[in-house]
């Protein structure tokens, strides 16, 4: 069965990471836009991201356009919103296809129950989540409307941190 590890991410120097570099860690991973109306959450994302980093938990954000065209920015740009305006410190990749005949690869895996097993939901939106444990598994998804705050998610998050 295939996990996330067998997945990369492109960075904004165009260079290949491997989402093994996380084996072992608990995954949160979310499709991000810049305009629009959950980019708030980018600042719970950070606060979550502060909390439990230091315990084997890493966030990894993936820009997409697919939905209303709400993540214009590509590049240095992007990269200046997320780490400058946004203040973000965890992984943010360069801009990706999460839905639709394009899909990456990892979001084809992350939303198809036939390919991870358990989860079988597409991204509806922007700032949907994927909890990932530290197996590489797909263990849990949270709709745009979760907050990165939610008791919900946060005990999820700490169970498996310390499972």
């Amino acid at each position: 069965m295939q996990t996330v590890y067998d997945f990369h991410g492109l960075q904004f120097n165009g260079e290949k990471k491997s989402l093994q570099d996380y084996s072992g860690k608990v995954l949160l991973i979310v499709n991000t836009a810049s305009k629009c109306f959950f980019t708030k959450q980018f600042k719970s994302l950070e606060k979550l991201y502060q909390q439990y980093k230091d315990r084997g938990f890493e966030i990894l954000a993936f820009p997409s356009n697919d939905f209303r065209g709400q993540e214009p920015m590509t590049g240095l740009q992007l990269e200046t919103f997320c780490r400058i305006q946004q203040q973000v410190t965890f992984p943010v990749f360069k801009r990706i296809h999460v839905i639709g005949e394009y899909c990456d690869p990892l979001f084809k895996f992350l939303s198809d129950k036939n390919l991870n097993g358990r989860i079988n939901v597409k991204p509806v939106w922007n700032f949907h989540k994927y909890l990932i444990n530290k197996e590489g598994e797909v263990v849990d998804y949270f709709y745009s409307l979760t907050s990165p705050q939610a008791k919900r998610l946060v005990t999820k998050i700490e169970k498996l941190i310390t499972a």
